[in-house]
């Protein structure tokens, strides 16, 4: 039986978040410090917007902890939010230090700088006397957050600072620059003060979720990513993983491997690639489950280091499937055009399988298997529209069969696959059908199936990325009025983007066409060096129908079927 989740949800502002002696820390390995001006902006404007309208509130986010004592939290999701104003309060903090007036008035705003420290910044401890921050940040950032920002100290060089730190410091002092201007420059104390008191503090809400281990912080995170709130999976893997590692030594080895990994791996696309890394071995994994399926498998620190030694040979490969120029193919050039074609094809799923196929079998056949994989997709994806929901299962048990030696040969890759390859005769019917936008993202593969057919028929190489033919309709997207005496009006749409109504066409010959009657194109098309277009003028009809666009397609639907067909079959 699962273990139950014991969590705690409210609504708080900003004062009652650090009252009662609460600490924050954000974990040792948890991102830095990352916000930039955009995102300061937007918090600023929400304050002075809330400043005019006193009885208004604002959410501010989600920020979930969990928690180690009845004081201390561990912060999940929030950090950079917290940081932030923390940020803002030490920059108001140092303003009532600077504002001009007399001896009373001075004395007063230093009361009350004292006064919005120890509720907002930290106190000191009444046994050690030592001042106690109430956040503590990341172990990149707190050394410098506790050494010059809470103490309201120059750092010496801030351009030599780390990213982060510069970060911290430049978000210091853009907001110390927001609050000189502020009402002209000529705020008081008072008014300064309550900025932080009353607006910051008692306008700014959060919904605060405690939980009590780290696992249920990732039930919790899963739920609201599934609800569009942005966290990051990533850090929070992350923080699980860095978790479960004790030694001093062993955590910076696994800081250093991590940092790799996702110089490697773009964090972004982390969880994405992790998923695949472990659907060699599951036949399916929900996204939202990923992470209870790490905890499950990776409980020890060795576990750890196994998991990310396994990541890390697979890293480079899963970047490169998708970047044909990737150094990883210098040494295998004939892969580059079919990871072009994957590409193009928006295959993501195949990603287990080639895993396995580049791990198991021989380098020199890699790309057949990537040509086998392109044709497979093109046949039930692009072509025949089939439910992509099997080809998950599908290409884990392939993998799962290459890993175990059952398939030791693109043949063998190829063996495995067959009950689900689609066959000739449905893919000619379904070819002869078929039409595809030649708009938007759809306009690459309408390029690229035009290029491929053109290919076969003058015998040169034709790059659906570099060649500088356009697409023509042979009956036009905007077509005239006379062109219904061939092909009735309402049925236009449907046949405009049919492959049988498509040709390739040099650009300057397509403007001079524009949207010309068929025996009017037909002389511009005998100018055409493309092979594609030339066929249409060798035994040219009177004019252009239905009928015609459905048996030149059905002439290209016969060529498809070889040109896209697996080498095996």
């Amino acid at each position: 039986m699962s273990k139950s989740i014991t969590l705690n949800t409210r609504t708080i502002n900003f004062l009652e978040l650090l009252g009662n002696g609460r600490q924050y820390t954000i974990p040792p390995y948890q991102r830095d410090y990352s916000w930039v001006e955009e995102q300061w902006d937007d918090l600023w404007n929400d304050i002075l917007a809330l400043r005019a309208a006193p009885q208004e509130r604002h959410y501010i986010g989600t920020f979930v902890v969990e928690a180690t004592s009845d004081r201390d939290f561990l912060v999940i999701d929030g950090q950079q939010r917290l940081a932030t104003l923390s940020l803002l309060a030490l920059a108001i903090i140092q303003r009532l230090g600077l504002l001009p007036g007399n001896e009373q008035d001075r004395g007063a705003n230093q009361e009350r700088a004292a006064s919005l420290r120890a509720r907002f910044i930290g106190e000191k401890d009444p046994a050690s006397l030592m001042e106690k921050s109430k956040l503590g940040l990341n172990e990149t950032d707190n050394p410098f957050f506790q050494d010059y920002l809470v103490q309201l100290r120059t750092p010496p060089n801030p351009k030599k600072l780390p990213r982060s730190n510069r970060l911290l410091w430049d978000c210091f002092k853009w907001f110390g620059d927001k609050l000189e201007k502020i009402d002209q420059g000529h705020l008081e104390g008072q008014k300064l003060a309550e900025l932080l008191s009353e607006t910051i503090a008692r306008q700014l809400l959060f919904i605060l979720i405690q939980v009590d281990d780290d696992l249920n912080a990732y039930t919790i995170f899963e739920t609201l990513n599934a609800r569009g709130i942005e966290l990051s999976s990533t850090d929070l893997l992350k923080n699980y993983l860095f978790s479960r590692v004790k030694h001093k030594l062993d955590l910076k080895s696994l800081q250093r491997q991590w940092q790799q990994l996702l110089g490697t791996v773009p964090q972004e696309d982390f969880p994405k690639f992790l998923r695949y890394h472990l659907l060699c071995e599951h036949s399916s994994i929900r996204s939202n489950r990923l992470f209870r399926i790490v905890c499950d498998q990776v409980q020890t620190q060795e576990q750890v280091f196994e998991l990310m030694n396994a990541l890390d040979h697979r890293a480079e490969l899963f970047s490169a499937l998708g970047d044909a120029e990737h150094e990883f193919w210098i040494e295998h050039p004939e892969c580059k055009p079919f990871i072009r074609e994957r590409i193009l094809l928006k295959d993501q799923q195949s990603v287990p399988l080639l895993f396995a196929a580049w791990e198991k079998l021989k380098k020199k056949d890699f790309h057949k298997v990537l040509r086998l994989i392109n044709v497979f997709t093109f046949r039930f994806t692009s072509v025949c529209g089939l439910n992509t929901n099997e080809l998950e299962p599908l290409y884990h048990r392939v993998a799962k069969g290459i890993i175990q030696g059952d398939a030791q040969t693109p043949k063998d890759v190829f063996e495995l696959l067959r009950p689900s390859y689609v066959s000739d005769e449905r893919f000619q019917r379904d070819f002869e059908v078929f039409e595809v936008s030649t708009s938007g993202a759809s306009k690459h593969l309408a390029k690229y199936i035009l290029c491929r057919l053109e290919k076969d028929l003058c015998k040169r190489d034709v790059n659906f990325e570099t060649d500088p033919g356009s697409i023509e309709h042979i009956l036009p997207e905007n077509p005239l009025a006379a062109w219904e005496e061939s092909i009735r009006e309402e049925e236009w749409p449907k046949q405009v983007c049919r492959i049988g109504n498509l040709t390739l066409l040099e650009a300057k010959i397509n403007r001079e066409i524009e949207n010309s009657l068929f025996p009017e194109k037909v002389k511009l098309y005998a100018t055409s060096r493309y092979a594609l277009t030339q066929a249409i003028v060798e035994e040219p009809p009177e004019e252009w129908t239905i009928a015609q666009i459905h048996a030149r397609q059905e002439r290209l639907a016969r060529r498809a079927v070889q040109l896209w067909r697996a080498d095996f079959d």
